[in-house]
């Protein structure tokens, strides 16, 4: 009995004294409106952007890097570049390009001290690279997007975003090509 006794003080003894406060690492940072304000820089962009074209019947997938500077509190401007690939039904598949300024307004409705809505507009040209059947093609492209950006740290952001694009080629028979976008992200707050 003296033995049982003595090894569950023991095992008690262990548990008590060796358990660590294990700390999980942070999924939001209280950071009010200290990354937007004037004079900050914004770099990152989309890591993923699957989108649906209602004309083509075409899927594509891009990679969208940006960086802007804050003109005034909440409101940024920058150039956004991008490069992709769309799957072309009864085609070959295309790779394309981007090249937009845009413009990003954060809102102060709805914003906490972990996050904020944003509304993101861009205009620029895009174009897709040429293929066996088709020479290159250059296109006017704008977009118009809304999203949340919620924040890790002080200077990091996830983010997603849903919006509308359009692109229509500078050729005069070109039809033009618009559908909905869905963008996962990051940006880097400096």
């Amino acid at each position: 009995m003296k033995k049982v006794f003595l090894s569950l003080i023991l095992v008690a003894f262990a548990t008590t004294s060796f358990a660590q406060d294990i700390k999980t690492p942070s999924t939001s940072a209280d950071v009010g409106t200290e990354p937007i304000k004037k004079g900050n820089w914004i770099v990152g962009g989309s890591i993923g952007s699957l989108g649906y074209s209602f004309e083509g019947e075409n899927f594509n997938i891009n990679f969208n890097p940006q960086a802007g500077y804050f003109i005034s509190d909440g409101v940024a401007v920058g150039l956004k570049t991008g490069v992709g690939f769309q799957t072309v039904k009864g085609g070959k598949n295309v790779w394309n390009y981007e090249v937009s300024p845009f413009a990003r307004y954060y809102f102060p409705e709805g914003a906490s001290s972990t996050g904020r809505f944003f509304g993101q507009g861009s205009v620029g040209v895009s174009g897709t690279g040429a293929t066996a059947t088709s020479k290159s093609q250059t296109s006017f492209a704008f977009g118009i997007n809304a999203g949340y950006a919620h924040f890790v740290s002080r200077s990091v952001a996830l983010e997603g975003s849903l919006g509308y694009n359009y692109s229509k080629s500078n050729l005069a028979n070109s039809q033009a090509q618009n559908g909905l976008g869905l963008t996962v992200g990051f940006q880097i707050y400096l």
